[in-house]
């Protein structure tokens, strides 16, 4: 199903109640490789739409051009993209616009989707059986309305055979630049991401949120304050004793109203965002291992690596393997310990 360089169609799906964000993401990529690519490897991109007005009005109320009707579309398709929008609603209501994506999904090389773009390819039957993800936010419903489907909620974006499917509004940014390495090479896709002022690539298994932007949700100033220190401060002293004369509590009351606010223990919080910060390390990075344990808090690589392998089954090394970034930065040292 491998589509010649001279003939990768990308067809975007607009309809009303769009979000614009996510169609403005994907137009933007693509456009932005072209003006690096030679004139018999650019993309082709076309919208088509739902209504048969030339124009749809947007989620956020801004009007856009919308393309011909989708069943006016003629010839064959290289990657087929949804986007997500409230619009979607309306559009698994529409048996003829279902047996349309069916056919033309078939045929295509690619075939994704953003955010609850999901929705549409689920109910057209497409993600039967297969992973997926969308918004963290709208996993659980994804996963409820359809239980064939293999919901994973934590990944920016997923691939499963010719079937992509990413998160929110910018994660189809992440998956676009995924696309366009796949075809062009990481070259291509570093200079898109550079025009685009984004980080390359970000994996597709990275976390959709990290730990510390989903336990920023205390009220309590004080711990507030003393998690943004402790996100500065990985390499100190993070054990209660310390933390708790730093919030000036005793370390008994210290305990209580932190495991109250953030639903979890100090220690396992602190395991959490010291691992967090070892994976961004891994992806983005060539320090040796020694190096990011040091970085993290951690008394060697070795304790490192068995956190590592006892909250995500797999050795730090095995994980930067399958997970740097081409975009990671190189750094002095050799890499060693923790394999």
């Amino acid at each position: 199903m491998n589509a010649p360089a001279s003939n990768r169609r990308v067809v975007i799906l607009v309809y009303p109640r769009v979000r614009e964000l996510d169609v403005a993401g994907l137009v933007d990529v693509f456009s932005s490789a072209n003006s690096l690519l030679p004139e018999e490897r650019r993309y082709r991109i076309e919208c088509v739409s739902t209504a048969k007005a030339p124009q749809v009005e947007g989620m956020y109320g801004l009007g856009m051009r919308g393309g011909p009707h989708y069943a006016t579309l003629r010839g064959p398709i290289d990657t087929l993209l949804v986007p997500g929008g409230l619009g979607v609603e309306e559009g698994r209501t529409q048996p003829a616009l279902l047996r349309w994506l069916r056919r033309q999904a078939g045929g295509c090389r690619r075939v994704g989707s953003i955010c609850v773009g999901a929705f549409l390819l689920a109910e057209a039957g497409l993600l039967d059986g297969r992973r997926a993800t969308t918004h963290w936010a709208f996993a659980p419903r994804l996963a409820g309305e359809f239980p064939a489907v293999r919901v994973d909620p934590e990944p920016i974006w997923v691939k499963d055979g010719h079937l992509y499917s990413s998160a929110g509004a910018t994660a189809g940014i992440d998956l676009s630049l995924a696309l366009v390495e796949e075809d062009h090479g990481r070259r291509i896709a570093l200079e898109v991401a550079r025009l685009l002022v984004v980080f390359l690539c970000r994996p597709g298994n990275q976390a959709q949120f990290s730990v510390s932007l989903r336990e920023q949700t205390t009220e309590h100033r004080p711990l507030r304050d003393l998690q943004v220190w402790m996100l500065e401060h990985l390499a100190e002293d993070l054990s209660v004793p310390a933390l708790a004369a730093r919030a000036a509590m005793s370390e008994r009351n210290f305990q209580r109203v932190f495991t109250r606010e953030l639903g979890q223990s100090p220690a396992h919080y602190v395991e959490q965002i010291r691992l967090e910060a070892v994976r961004r390390k891994l992806e983005r990075s060539t320090q040796g291992l020694d190096e990011i344990a040091a970085a993290c808090g951690y008394g060697s690589a070795d304790v490192m690596g068995r956190s590592f392998m006892r909250r995500l089954k797999v050795t730090p090394a095995e994980y930067r393997a399958r997970f740097r970034s081409s975009g990671a930065q190189p750094a002095a040292g050799r890499q060693t310990g923790g394999a």
